[in-house]
């Protein structure tokens, strides 16, 4: 099979009906064809729209003519560009490599909405490196599973349409196509583990064992197989064990063997953040964190987060925005977007006529704002005694002390109406509209 057959399968199989294809484009040999293989693509399907986003680093002295070059190779291919500039911060400790990698996803996150696809180049011989990097890493089945063929990525998908073609392939249906593309000269630079790989090691393997590509290739998905299989056969042990904040309960984990509790942290790790944890952090994780003392406030801190203990539960924290001097008007039957990815806000027409978040709509006199600082207000949640103050509620809720500054309340004029998720006032209760938080 020709490489732009095997191309137009694999992203027919993926794209959804009406979805966008987003090309993550370096200008690279593989981004290259990528761009070409899109254009040919849409040749067959007009009405398909493709976007190509090219990141600007700032690394190289030549970084501003290789924007200049992409864009033109763009324009030449009829496809729409975007040029990102992003700047890294070298004295954070992680690798260049690291820095760049993560700062490119997270602005080709901002591109890909729901049904969109994004393309990366992503070949036969880079999920060899990836591989051996995993295992000189010591990594366990995941990190060997090493690159996925598709993965959910932002609110679309993540599709390296490339990952079972060589680079000698690609190179030669490159110039096949009269393609010229841009060769970035920190490739050289064999001080990066992943240039070392691919220019002192993997030559001389593939010398000594021609196949060894596709024997790594074999191994990664049987190591992705037997994940998925854990994680099937898992995932309904670990639903039990959560609760609405998404923590996990200690108690239940303490009943598992500590080879069932280890895979079912990492699975709920797995789900809150990219930066799993090492085989010593995981054992940090238990000992320090989950059998802490009952008085201790133990904090576990990870690359990109941590993990804290509260009320017998564990609970992934991520980076946080200080979402306190935050504030907007809240109207019936408009939802309101909540800041930091806390989701979103709707006060509507009630679908549960037991639900304990429904409101009398002829007690809404006046206009409503939604806001999440609780310092000095007071309420007097329907079905309780007397009033109390948000701080000492929150107590009562065990709502963990870092959510009670992200949980959306609901104020008239200076009363509180409701806090999401949690009460609603006694002098607002109702059974007209509803008040729901999608997180």
């Amino acid at each position: 099979m020709s490489l732009a057959q095997h191309f137009i399968d694999t992203l027919r199989c993926h794209l959804p009906d009406g979805g966008r294809v987003v090309i993550g484009f370096s200008g690279g040999v593989d981004s290259r064809v990528l761009l070409h293989l899109a254009a040919l693509y849409r040749a067959q399907h007009p009405d398909l729209e493709l976007l190509a986003v090219h990141v600007h680093h700032g690394l190289s002295q030549y970084a501003d003519q290789w924007l200049e070059q992409c864009e033109l190779w763009a324009k030449a291919e009829q496809i729409p560009f975007v040029a990102e500039y992003v700047s890294l911060d070298l004295e954070s400790g992680d690798s260049i490599e690291q820095l760049a990698r993560d700062a490119r996803y997270q602005v080709l996150a901002s591109h890909v909405n729901t049904d969109d696809v994004l393309l990366t180049g992503q070949h036969l011989d880079d999920q060899t490196e990836t591989f051996l990097l995993a295992l000189k890493r010591g990594s366990g089945p995941k990190g060997l599973s090493s690159m996925a063929l598709s993965a959910p990525f932002a609110s679309g998908k993540l599709l390296r349409p490339l990952l079972d073609v060589s680079r000698s392939d690609i190179e030669h249906f490159a110039h096949t196509q009269q393609l010229t593309w841009l060769e970035d000269d920190s490739n050289q630079d064999t001080r990066f583990d992943r240039n070392f790989l691919r220019h002192k090691v993997v030559p001389v393997i593939n010398k000594r064992w021609p196949s060894f590509n596709k024997a790594v290739r074999r191994s990664a998905r049987l190591c992705a197989k037997q994940e998925q299989l854990l994680a099937e056969l898992l995932k309904p042990e670990l639903e039990a064990c959560l609760n609405s904040f998404q923590g996990v309960e200690i108690d239940t984990l303490s009943r598992s063997s500590p080879l069932k509790r280890d895979q079912l942290l990492r699975m709920w790790l797995e789900a809150q953040t990219s930066a799993l944890p090492s085989e010593i952090q995981l054992q940090q994780l238990w000992n320090d964190v989950a059998l802490a003392k009952p008085d201790a406030n133990p904090n576990l801190v990870l690359a990109s987060g941590s993990i804290r203990r509260f009320k017998s539960h564990l609970y992934w924290v991520a980076p946080q925005e200080d979402v306190t001097q935050w504030s907007k008007s809240l109207t019936i039957e408009t939802p309101v977007l909540l800041p930091d990815r806390l989701g979103e806000l709707t006060l509507g027409n009630s679908s549960e006529k037991n639900s304990l978040m429904t409101l009398n709509r002829a007690a809404l006199t006046e206009p409503m704002v939604v806001m999440f600082e609780p310092e000095g207000l007071s309420a007097h949640p329907h079905g309780r005694a007397g009033s109390r103050k948000l701080k000492k509620l929150f107590q009562e809720y065990q709502i963990p002390s870092w959510q009670r500054r992200r949980t959306p309340i609901l104020m008239m004029g200076d009363k509180v109406v409701a806090v999401a998720n949690l009460f609603v006032d006694k002098d607002f209760y109702g059974s007209d509209c509803e008040l729901v938080w999608d997180k």
